[in-house]
């Protein structure tokens, strides 16, 4: 089978000045993407209005063990609050299985194996979603599933390219465009059709997405790049230990762990607390010329996508300007930025909560607001580190780094979940508070290791 080939392909030939292998992890990238996005744009008011109501509850397996153990810890939950957790331990564990994605590929299956089989665990579990019995269940297929692919999809990002070849930052950002165009599709067709045809067709259509994108994969196989592990090992030498260099390189990676952890634990609420905040408080009529109605609470998840491939050629404009004069701001100052850009978006929020005390609701306009600068910040952020891992991490454990990146995503989550159960107890201009609080000391911290972690990258 092709997808057994380890040998790096012949060069297959060039598309808008990069390897075509590019045009078809961007496609693969960007289904995969629709499937999880549209299913989460679903996930906590399919909870909160359905599956997680009484006369549904019990027919779930395994949801009355997961409701004492989290009850164990704080207390009686009421039904968000208990939405809120379970939306986070997903989310958490969604980027903690990455770690052994990477391990499972540099170790024993190579990136193209491991792609194929978190793709294909991904397809059940959407399918898996359309049955209440089986919906915790389905979580932990997908959770592995995505561990599976997640990694070893961007890694192969980098492999397309050689040391040093500059097409490589923007590579990864035009694969972030992928990422978001999926994410900008899913709630307008799933959302759509789970909230407005049932629940089922939704998590069916996320299905549907990741079926395509493995089909589009397996078809792409000869254009793709040889298995990291295959292309780095020497004969007889596969064991040797890692040299200094390559240590400090990793170590300076973990020092980011933590305040890119907060990054995300803030970042995430925009699918935790806003879709809440969008349906309760958020006046959704919208009249234009071509169209009058109200906004569906999910298409609030297509913004952030939307922008982020409206916004990214202006961004990469801007950086070649700064590039040009001598100004273009270092990587670790760039994540400190976008850690900033989350800080600003949930001070709009304030703004939004000032005008719903003195309305029956807040204008949409103001989760617009949000949405563009929290994008700006994600685009100052989350691209530029995938980069980061795949140029700095020693080849022989690139998947297993990427993997261990993605767990600041895991802990990010699962400390936003908590952050997320505040909801129903805070005040909102509290709770916007703390979130932005959160995301500004993040940046603080990046910025106060900006130097020593400079140097260690450079080298």
């Amino acid at each position: 089978m092709a997808i057994s080939d380890t040998e790096r392909p012949a060069e297959q030939g060039q598309l808008f000045g990069h390897p075509r292998g590019l045009t078809f992890l961007f496609t693969t990238e960007m289904w995969e993407r629709f499937s999880y996005y549209g299913m989460r744009s679903l996930l906590v008011l399919y909870m909160v209005k359905f599956v997680l109501l009484p006369e549904n509850a019990d027919t779930v397996i395994g949801l009355g063990a997961l409701r004492r153990f989290y009850e164990s810890i704080f207390g009686p939950l009421a039904t968000q609050p208990f939405a809120s957790h379970i939306y986070g331990l997903y989310t958490a564990l969604v980027y903690l299985t990455p770690l052994l994605g990477g391990m499972l590929a540099d170790r024993w299956l190579g990136q193209r194996r491991t792609v194929v089989l978190g793709a294909s665990l991904m397809a059940i579990g959407h399918f898996m979603m359309a049955f209440e019995p089986l919906f915790l269940l389905a979580l932990l297929v997908l959770i592995f599933g995505n561990g599976a692919f997640k990694p070893n999809i961007s890694t192969q990002i980098g492999a397309l390219y050689a040391p040093g070849d500059p097409r490589r930052d923007r590579a990864y950002s035009i694969f972030y465009v992928g990422i978001n165009l999926g994410a900008f599709l899913a709630p307008l067709v799933c959302g759509t059709l789970g909230e407005g045809v049932g629940w089922h067709y939704g998590f069916a259509a996320a299905g549907v997405g990741m079926t395509i994108g493995l089909m589009v994969y397996l078809y792409a196989a000869p254009l793709l790049p040889a298995d990291e592990r295959d292309r780095v090992m020497i004969p007889g030498h596969d064991r040797r230990g890692l040299g200094r260099s390559e240590w400090r390189s990793i170590l300076a990676l973990l020092v980011l762990f933590l305040p890119v952890s907060l990054f995300w634990a803030t970042y995430e609420q925009q699918g935790n607390t806003v879709p809440l905040w969008a349906d309760t408080y958020t006046d959704r009529h919208i009249d234009l010329l071509v169209w009058h109605g109200e906004i569906p609470v999910t298409w609030f998840q297509s913004f952030n996508p939307f922008m982020i491939f409206a916004f990214t050629p202006f961004v990469l404009m801007l950086w070649a300007r700064q590039a040009a004069r001598g100004t273009e701001p270092s990587t670790v100052t760039k994540m400190a930025i976008g850690c900033f850009g989350v800080t600003l978006a949930n001070l709009i929020m304030l703004g939004a909560v000032w005008q719903s005390d003195g309305a029956p609701q807040a204008s949409w306009m103001w989760l617009f607001g949000y949405f563009v600068v929290i994008t700006i910040g994600e685009l100052y952020l989350s691209p530029i580190g995938l980069s980061l891992v795949s140029k700095v991490s020693p080849g022989r454990v690139v998947s297993m780094m990427m993997g261990a990146w993605f767990l600041t995503s895991f802990v990010g989550n699962l400390v936003g979940g908590w952050l997320g159960s505040f909801w129903t107890v805070m005040d909102k201009s509290a709770f916007f508070l703390m979130i932005a609080c959160v995301a500004g000391l993040a940046g603080v911290i990046i910025l106060a290791f900006n130097r020593p972690l400079r140097a260690a990258l450079q080298e």
